[in-house]
């Protein structure tokens, strides 16, 4: 697999994702993933809220979270929420590198990548091609960001082996690959995350099936069974909507 990131000007508000793509990538082969960061996908919708200067900076900032987030819990350092069906800090807000504001992530970031992907996959004349929308997320008890899918088109998001032999001949019963978010690391590896001033990359040769067709809660898990469910002091106050499929 080879991750190439790719240097652009600023991209602001209300900027045509579109036109920044293809003005910063010339040509695409087939088979290949284009890697867009969240940040400018939303900033491409206008997702981006100014302090109104008539509360504190912290209110403001956590009435945004609270708004944002599906639930959340307040740590040392941040506030630990649930977006989405994951688990990310202060629902994904970014006050880095955004123009004096704080920008939101994408409304939704699965239709957007759909959205662009048709447009793309025209204008570049290919049959296969992924787009996968990044941002990053921290593991617990590591130091670190890595990347994570935010949303994705045109490819599998998950490699599923359950009920397959391993090379003894067991039946595997709980394997399966995030491919989605270990697309994401290798892409936020190399795009970086402080002035590389990287948002787009392009993913070849990696070993994904590419489809027209994807299931966007083929990432999420009941959260009732999820490994680190204990860490949640207030489970019973967890949405119930996040449910396996």
């Amino acid at each position: 697999m080879k991750v190439k990131a790719i240097k652009t000007k600023l991209f602001k508000k209300n900027d045509d994702l579109f036109s920044f793509v293809i003005s910063n990538i010339k040509k695409v082969k087939e088979n290949s993933v284009i890697v867009i960061t969240s940040k400018i996908v939303a900033l491409s919708e206008g997702r981006i809220v100014m302090h109104d200067g008539k509360e504190s900076h912290d209110i403001f900032k956590e009435k945004i979270i609270k708004s944002e987030s599906e639930y959340m819990l307040k740590t040392t350092h941040t506030w630990l929420t649930i977006k989405d069906g994951m688990v990310m800090a202060n629902a994904g807000i970014d006050e880095s590198n955004s123009f004096g504001g704080i920008v939101l992530l994408p409304k939704d970031s699965f239709k957007s990548a759909k959205i662009i992907r048709e447009k793309l996959k025209k204008y570049y004349g290919v049959k296969n091609l992924g787009i996968l929308i990044t941002d990053s997320r921290l593991f617990p008890l590591r130091a670190g960001i890595v990347g994570a899918a935010i949303g994705y088109a045109g490819f599998h998001g998950v490699r599923d082996y359950r009920g397959t032999p391993d090379i003894f001949g067991r039946n595997l019963k709980l394997s399966r690959t995030d491919v989605a978010d270990s697309l994401a690391t290798s892409a936020v590896l190399e795009m970086g995350e402080g002035r590389e001033q990287q948002p787009l990359a392009i993913i070849t040769e990696a070993s994904i099936v590419f489809s027209d067709k994807i299931n966007k809660k083929e990432l999420l898990i009941d959260i009732h069974d999820d490994l680190y469910m204990p860490l949640f002091k207030n489970a019973h106050k967890l949405p119930k909507k996040h449910k396996r499929v």
